[in-house]
């Protein structure tokens, strides 16, 4: 078996046997990484605790035929603020099963990872009313399907734009409007997410427009993965 060692941040883990784990990351060299944690869940264990959603590791693993298995695990960023923080831990989840579905096993997709990266250090700096919706903007972005947001979808037209769908790909205006209403607000700060100013959109308040955006974002992901996002109803209630 050959052996390899890489950075990567705990996607979701389950249980295997009486006391190992299987653990998904989103790795920087590997794309995704499911792999076998021996023993971790005994009281015993050197680093079962580093191997929680949404730790950021240097791990080591063998290269087996169908799991890989984890022989060594430094925590780089445990993201404690986050893990203090019942509202910020369901976020977080958000973002987790978002990148899972993503991620491919043996594709390396360097930039969705420093993308979580970055929106997990971000997340436990500040809890930003967008910074979800920012992410699934931008995910959306780098999987190819980026929506368009600064006309209309169906005849280009560049002003009152009014609604999105994502079937079509993104903001209609009043003459063809159908899918989900768009205000205005709602509109712009989607523009500055996927127009390079996502950090003016992050420190926009909570209000009835980042609600939209949150909406939106998160029914464009679905669509484009075809299947829901769980983790989006634990949000809703937390």
């Amino acid at each position: 078996m050959a052996l390899y060692r890489d950075q990567g941040i705990v996607l979701r883990t389950h249980k295997l046997g009486e006391a190992d784990r299987i653990v998904s990351l989103a790795t920087r060299g590997r794309g995704k990484v499911r792999a076998v944690a021996k023993g971790v869940r005994r009281t015993s264990s050197r680093f079962g605790s580093r191997l929680e959603p949404g730790s950021h590791v240097a791990a080591q693993f063998y290269e087996g035929r169908e799991l890989d298995i984890v022989t060594q695990v430094e925590s780089l960023d445990h993201f404690r603020t986050i893990r203090e923080d019942l509202h910020r831990v369901a976020r977080t989840q958000v973002l987790l099963e978002a990148v899972d579905h993503v991620v491919q096993e043996g594709e390396p997709n360097p930039r969705i990872y420093q993308t979580l990266l970055g929106a997990l250090r971000a997340l436990s700096a500040d809890d930003a009313a967008l910074l979800v919706a920012g992410f699934l903007l931008k995910l959306l972005a780098l999987e190819g399907v980026r929506p368009q947001v600064e006309g209309c979808v169906d005849c280009g037209r560049e002003d009152e734009l009014v609604s999105f769908d994502a079937g079509a790909g993104g903001m209609l205006c009043a003459d063809c409007r159908r899918g989900m209403a768009v205000s205005a607000e709602a509109l712009g700060l989607m523009q500055q997410i996927l127009g390079g100013q996502l950090g003016a959109a992050l420190n926009e308040p909570e209000s009835a427009a980042t609600h939209q955006v949150d909406a939106i974002a998160a029914h464009a992901l679905e669509f484009h993965l075809e299947r829901r996002l769980r983790s989006i109803a634990v949000l809703d209630r937390s």
